[in-house]
């Protein structure tokens, strides 16, 4: 008898701990504590995978944790099942794993659900154009090779920029005019006599980009660029110029940037003063995060943007890459979508790499510019993303050992996903190039392949979550 006691008492707490456990998870969710409050949902949602809130709850800390990916299948589930509102957060996810059409097509869902409903949802609306721009870009990402990568404080990022002297000179607002409030990016042209630089105006509360003309060694009084640039309830900033005195990249947060601050370009029409409508340059440059201070050194044959695309707070990347003279873009409609996902994202720059001479030539010119005797820039053996806060290049930069086997493990299936998309894609060119059948042929094996594809893809994801998960327990 005092057996059953004991285990109805030993239930009867573990519901009650569950109980709090789950009350106090709500609350940390409710304040926007989704890191404390996701170890609970995710055992609540693994033993009760069918109730709906337990897949938004967990979803929704995933998401706002870093690691869409995982969020993806538990926000689809909440949609399934009518969470109210789970459609914006899927639709979240889905813009940041690049995946526009499935965002635009839960979100014009939604909308047109609120609107029977005499509702409105303006954070909808906004996320909607978001991944419309999403839409657009990634049918053409540019093929870019991006040579090299730092993650440094945003606070002096300009510093790390060592663009050559026939390119004009970066620096402060706070370096040139001796402000202590701010730290605004300011350019100076190769010839010295423009400077350009953002400010808050004192009948605005967004960065406008400035102007200001040398006239007898004296710096005229800065005045505002035009309106098609300083586009209203927009903030306009991180300005460069190229040496031909035309060609004029910003960053700014328009309707038409992709999120955040997207890359802008123009140009100055001499003959009337004027500035043509700016152009978002697209991906890979641009992303769901802020992107921006793009500058091409002519001079090396390099080129140089900023964003803080998967960086911690304070924190952002600088990417250096060779400049095309010519723009090229991947084939939408025959390139893999998940690789070309990967492409726009820069999930490796390495994958960028087309000429490994071409990538070899810029990197001993990177190193030139940073005083770094060329013999000495290692080519990396890999790029591999630990956290928010580390991505390894060498196998030596693990600690622990078992993290370091499953990454040779990784590398394994990765070798393997990486030859059947070589085949895929030769047999889909085949396939479109080829008669009625060659076609027929064709179709079974490239079926066959496309599920061997899956197949590998879901397991290099599994061994990477392996990989990090001993890794971080270090």
């Amino acid at each position: 008898m005092k057996k059953y006691i004991l285990l109805f008492w030993l239930s009867l707490t573990t519901l009650t701990l569950s109980a709090q456990t789950l009350a106090e998870a709500r609350k940390l969710y409710a304040e926007g504590n989704f890191n404390d409050a996701k170890p609970t949902f995710e055992k609540l949602v693994k033993t009760t995978p069918n109730n709906a809130n337990y897949n938004l709850w967990y979803g929704v800390c995933a998401l706002r944790t870093g690691d869409a990916a995982n969020a993806l299948p538990y926000l689809q589930t909440a949609v399934k099942r009518k969470v109210q509102d789970s459609q914006l957060f899927l639709a979240e996810a889905c813009n940041n794993l690049y995946l526009f059409e499935e965002a635009v097509n839960t979100l014009e869902t939604y909308i047109a659900d609120l609107k029977r409903r005499r509702k409105t949802s303006p954070e909808a609306e906004a996320l909607l154009e978001q991944s419309r721009n999403g839409l657009r870009m990634i049918r053409g990402v540019e093929q870019v090779m991006i040579i090299d990568s730092i993650v440094v404080d945003k606070a002096d990022f300009v510093s790390y920029y060592r663009i050559s002297k026939d390119a004009g000179r970066l620096l402060t607002t706070r370096e040139f005019y001796g402000r202590q409030d701010d730290g605004n990016a300011l350019f100076i042209t190769e010839l010295e006599d423009r400077l350009y630089y953002s400010q808050v105006l004192s009948n605005d509360s967004t960065l406008s980009l400035m102007i200001a003309q040398k006239h007898n060694g004296q710096w005229s009084t800065p005045t505002v660029l035009p309106d098609n640039i300083n586009e209203a309830g927009s903030n306009c900033a991180y300005p460069f110029v190229m040496p031909d005195g035309i060609t004029v990249y910003f960053a700014s947060d328009s309707e038409e940037s992709f999120g955040g601050y997207d890359i802008f370009v123009t140009r100055h029409d001499t003959e009337d003063d004027t500035y043509f409508t700016p152009e978002n340059i697209g991906m890979p440059y641009n992303s769901p995060y802020n992107d921006y201070m793009y500058a091409i050194d002519e001079f090396n044959n390099l080129g140089w943007f900023a964003s803080d695309r998967y960086q911690p707070e304070g924190k952002v990347c600088i990417y250096v890459f060779i400049p095309n003279e010519t723009k090229s873009v991947y084939s939408y409609e025959n390139t893999d979508k998940a690789k070309l996902a990967k492409l726009a994202q820069i999930h490796s720059i390495k994958d960028t790499w087309t000429d490994q001479t071409e990538v070899r030539d810029a990197q001993r010119r990177l190193a030139t510019i940073n005083n770094v005797p060329s013999n000495t820039v290692p080519m990396r053996e890999f790029e591999f993303v630990i956290n928010d806060g580390h991505t390894y290049y060498k196998l030596t930069d693990f600690i622990s050992p078992q993290a370091r086997d499953a990454f040779n493990r990784y590398r394994q299936v990765e070798k393997a996903y990486q030859e059947i998309f070589n085949r895929l894609e030769q047999l889909r060119n085949q396939y479109a190039s080829g008669d009625a059948t060659i076609k027929n042929r064709l179709r079974s094996n490239i079926q066959k392949e496309e599920q061997k594809e899956k197949e590998l893809f879901e397991q290099l994801a599994k061994v990477a979550k392996e990989v990090r998960i001993l890794e971080n327990r270090n």
